[in-house]
């Protein structure tokens, strides 16, 4: 189960039709919600559903995954195709962040939803302090346009362009201030792409102004 939910379809595809993560990717992607879901509905008893609604995307979201892959080092273990291979596969945040979704579906298959779950909170815990850290229930966008009215820059704007065919888009946002442009953000959507960029260049204006 664990080759499965490391198999992305490039290298199913390379060796004619094998099984792919896909399906454990489905699964995973939903018990995942629901823990990290459970999680803030105990944590901020004081937040209605218009809250806890943004600060789940901003915990949830396809940087955040990726992170967690990279500090798992599961891009080392993936079988990619060649193709992938020679253009960085294991290290794009969309296959990372789908892999982790897909090991999310096989441990939960394997161990339960309880073992699952202290395992997904021993990993997004510091995803989800630091979301509150930025401002409960309030999401990345939001959190920009306060930051950059108090250090007196323009209102972010941003550019968003898309890849990959109708059922499987990737969506890729930039954001600028005042002229400058920050690191780019990824996501499976519109709005998560810029969610995702949005909060890169909160927390790196944040940086700078922390540092005087």
């Amino acid at each position: 189960m664990l080759e499965l939910a490391l198999t992305h379809r490039s290298f199913a595809y390379e060796l004619g039709g094998i099984p792919t993560n896909e399906r454990l990717e489905f699964l995973g992607d939903s018990v995942l919600g629901l823990v990290v879901t459970q999680e803030l509905y105990t944590t901020f008893p004081d937040l209605d559903e218009s809250k806890l609604s943004p600060l789940r995307s901003g915990v949830v979201n396809t940087k955040a995954l990726a992170q967690i892959a990279r500090d798992l080092k599961l891009g080392e273990y993936l079988r990619i195709g060649k193709g992938e291979e020679s253009s960085g596969g294991r290290d794009k945040n969309s296959i990372l962040a789908d892999s982790l979704e897909a090991l999310v579906g096989a441990i939960y298959l394997d161990q339960g939803f309880d073992k699952t779950s202290k395992i997904i909170l021993n990993w997004f815990r510091p995803v989800i302090t630091n979301a509150n850290e930025m401002g409960v229930g309030v999401d990345a966008k939001t959190a920009l346009q306060e930051l950059a009215a108090s250090l007196a820059l323009s209102s972010p704007e941003y550019i968003v362009s898309e890849t990959g065919p109708d059922h499987d888009k990737s969506f890729m946002a930039q954001v600028l201030l005042s002229g400058e442009k920050f690191e780019t953000g990824h996501g499976k959507s519109k709005r998560e792409a810029e969610q995702a960029v949005a909060r890169i260049a909160y927390d790196a204006l944040n940086a700078r102004t922390s540092r005087g």
